[in-house]
């Protein structure tokens, strides 16, 4: 016989976690499957182990800016002392800890691979290879996240390149590493493992820019700190073939140019592509491989009923572990009758690039708003027209700008590049999301002396 639950979530990642979570303490009987570890990608192999990979070199990074302290720093880091650090904060790769919350959440863990058997059905293969049937009365959910993609260059996969996966969990660090791509992953591992004592980093990307999607500034300050911190950047530069004999050992790397690049190590960092080519999509008549598509409520578009919903990379929305999360919140909501429509996918998307400097952005940048055909005018000032910043240490190079609304006078989008703007950057959420206007922001009065006063700046570069 079938487990009948109210809900059934296929994936217990954040987004899943989310979701479940929510549906549970609504009162819904709610099963989780997953197939690895609960907590996803985000908590293992991304998000928290990569932050725990450049915490320790930001630190560091700013002590050697900072007077009386870069005197005595004259060290480099510790990387073994890092790398522990890293596996404690992964808990050694083991998510009982999870699993403990799980249980308080009253959620049914279910571990295995599951797939859709048709409406309302998920089919789990267990561990052990056995098959257990769940039903659904009301909802299930896809959150099954996304995984790197490896483009097709001749002889890549089988030179067994990292991944995010290898690229924040090696246990050692390599001597020459070569990194394929320009955005966050690559920007990010770049540097970490170039202050952990890489002797050779070398970025690859296609385009003429790093972080392409970010406002030009921001993405021209972290370049020029990637080649300040030895990082070499090859822009607008191709790999057309790899080999490794084995899959291991020295790899050669062919470039477009014809010149050939050495290294111990390859990272890839190409981008991400949806994990729904064996979740049984075709069952229900979507197709594999493809995000799932939904509307505002986080509904399947295609699935009769409604009783299919997605959150999370899956849908292809918004790939940040924070917007699945937010998903995830709506989708419980609305599985509850709650009928609340996500909104800040496409108007108040908060990143964070931890770098260092670091990188804040929320909402439109300039070129999207113009883009919309909006009516904008922008604001750009240094992070070193206050004196909060130089209180912080002395030679940090940063920015703010603002994409202003003119019609409604409200913010659209805001950007800022600095040592520790990601927590300066939950300000601007709020103003973005809100839709606070620009003359009453002008009396949410920044203390002194806060980074923060560049606000005041802001306001007063606007005119007011």
């Amino acid at each position: 016989m079938a487990d009948a639950f109210d809900v059934v979530v296929i994936g217990g990642g954040p987004a899943g976690e989310n979701v479940a979570g929510r549906t549970a303490a609504g009162g819904l009987a709610t099963a989780l499957v997953e197939t690895e570890l609960l907590g996803g990608e985000c908590s293992f192999w991304a998000c928290v182990p990569s932050k725990a990979l450049l915490r320790p070199s930001e630190v560091h990074w700013l002590a050697r800016h900072s007077p009386g302290v870069r005197e005595v720093v004259k060290q480099p880091l510790d990387a073994s002392a890092v790398l522990a650090y890293r596996d404690k904060m992964v808990h050694g790769y083991d998510d009982k800890g999870q699993a403990e919350w799980a249980r308080s959440a009253k959620l049914e863990v279910v571990r295995g691979h599951g797939r859709l058997a048709g409406p309302r059905v998920v089919r789990v293969t267990t561990r052990d290879g056995a098959t257990r049937e769940l039903t659904a009365h009301r909802a299930v959910v896809l959150a099954t996240g996304s995984r790197a993609r490896i483009p097709d260059i001749p002889g890549l996969r089988e030179a067994k390149p990292w991944t995010n996966r290898e690229g924040t969990g090696s246990k050692k660090v390599p001597r020459r590493l070569a990194v394929l791509g320009g955005g966050v992953v690559a920007t990010e591992l770049s540097q970490a493992w170039k202050a952990l004592g890489a002797e050779e980093v070398t970025l690859i990307q296609r385009g003429g820019h790093i972080l392409s999607r970010l406002e030009p500034f921001a993405a021209g300050l972290v370049e020029k700190a990637l080649r300040e911190s030895g990082v070499t950047v090859r822009t607008r530069t191709q790999v057309t073939r790899v080999h490794r004999s084995g899959g291991q050992g020295e790899a050669t790397l062919t470039l477009d140019s014809g010149e050939t690049l050495r290294a111990d190590e390859i990272l890839v960092a190409l981008g991400r592509e949806v994990a729904t080519r064996d979740v049984g999509l075709e069952t229900v008549g979507l197709t594999p491989g493809k995000p799932v598509e939904v509307d505002d409520l986080l509904r399947a578009r295609g699935v009769e009923g409604g009783w299919l919903y997605a959150c999370g990379d899956v849908n292809g929305r918004n790939l940040l572990t924070h917007m699945g999360k937010y998903q995830a919140r709506l989708a419980g909501d609305n599985i509850l009758g709650r009928q609340e429509e996500a909104w800040a996918d496409a108007r108040a998307t908060p990143q964070v690039i931890f770098t260092h400097p670091q990188v804040g952005a929320v909402g439109l940048t300039e070129a999207e708003a113009r883009e919309r055909g909006l009516q904008v005018r922008t604001v750009q000032v240094g992070l070193d027209s206050v004196a909060g910043t130089d209180l912080l240490g002395q030679g940090f190079e940063g920015g703010v700008k603002l994409v202003v609304d003119e019609q409604r006078r409200v913010i659209l989008g805001a950007t800022f590049v600095g040592p520790g703007v990601g927590e300066m950057l939950h300000a601007a959420t709020i103003a973005v999301a809100g839709e606070v206007p620009l003359d009453r922001l002008w009396h949410s009065v920044p203390a002194f002396p806060s980074v923060s006063e560049v606000w005041l700046r802001l306001l007063e570069a606007y005119g007011l």
